[in-house]
């Protein structure tokens, strides 16, 4: 291994991490990522690598974001970030740990100014010293200082998720409840202040628009379930979106396409749900890892809970 190539790849794994924070997107990552390689490959004398490749990511995600934001302007209903979907329990090639990452945390993300969220993670998350970020983003330390502490604030303004253990007994709870039927019990699963958002591009029913209220969640939710039928019900698989407890529902036939739901948890019960069902959303995900004939199908189990 040649030594840029071994440099490369010793900083490939904070690399990914930060670019995937930036874009919200696994695959748009790993392409900036081939990107900053063939540009590193090209360059010569660099004595920092690590700090010459955390500039240059962080440019082409600028770049990225730019575009993103043109697209937006005409997308239909919301946008919502790529997730990271494993087995529950199971090492990532990306390590989902920390907070922000969460797939709620990266949403809130997502909404932050291209220049709050560069300042904030690069300088909360990845310890990176507020003059090169002001280099990075071509203002001074302390302009970048001020933006990270306005991001640092907007994410402060989210709720306090529950631990694992937590979310994993909501989320099987709402589950239980869709499975029988039950709507009092899915809105008795449901935090008051719950918000229901869904990404589908337009392709497919979802949440135009984010959906408030319990009753108004609840209703959302047996409405996919009528759509999908029992028999999409029981090929429903748990898996970690994000490090947290998901969903994953395989398509099927070309009739509906397959989607992934993430929840977040506030004071044990569901505040936040995700259904991403934009095929574009889903490339990084290897959804023929998660087929309907899985022994341990909620249909199969009866229960949701492992």
């Amino acid at each position: 291994m040649s030594g840029e190539l071994a440099a490369f790849e010793a900083e490939r794994a904070r690399l990914l991490g930060l670019a995937y924070r930036l874009t919200g997107s696994v695959v748009d990552a790993e392409d900036v990522l081939q990107d900053a390689w063939l540009r590193y490959a090209a360059a010569d004398g660099i004595e920092r690598p690590a700090a010459w490749l955390t500039t240059v990511v962080t440019r082409l995600c600028l770049d990225h974001l730019g575009a993103a934001s043109r697209r937006r302007e005409t997308y239909p209903g919301t946008w919502l970030p790529e997730p990271i979907v494993t087995e529950p329990h199971d090492p990532a090639d990306l390590a989902v740990v920390a907070d922000e990452v969460r797939y709620a945390g990266l949403v809130l993300l997502d909404r932050l100014p291209a220049d709050q969220r560069v300042a904030f993670v690069l300088h909360d998350v990845f310890d990176i010293p507020f003059a090169q970020i002001a280099e990075i983003l071509g203002t001074t330390a302390a302009n970048a200082r001020q933006l990270a502490s306005r991001g640092r604030r907007t994410m402060a303004e989210a709720p306090r998720e529950s631990p694992a253990a937590e979310h994993r007994a909501a989320v099987e709870g709402l589950l239980r409840a869709l499975e029988r039927g039950d709507a009092a019990g899915v809105a008795e699963a449901l935090h008051p202040d719950v918000t229901a958002y869904g990404d589908s591009g337009g392709l497919t029913p979802t949440a135009g628009r984010p959906v408030v209220g319990p009753e108004q969640v609840a209703r959302f939710f047996q409405g996919l379930v009528r759509l999908y039928g029992d028999e999409r019900l029981g090929a429903m698989r748990l898996v970690e979106v994000n490090g947290r407890l998901g969903l994953v529902t395989p398509g099927t036939d070309g009739r509906f396409p397959a989607r992934v739901a993430a929840f977040s948890v506030v004071e044990g019960r569901v505040i936040g749900t995700y259904d991403v069902a934009h095929p574009d959303k889903l490339r990084g995900v290897r959804l023929a890892d998660w087929h309907p004939t899985a022994p341990d199908t909620p249909s199969r189990r009866r229960s949701p809970g492992r």
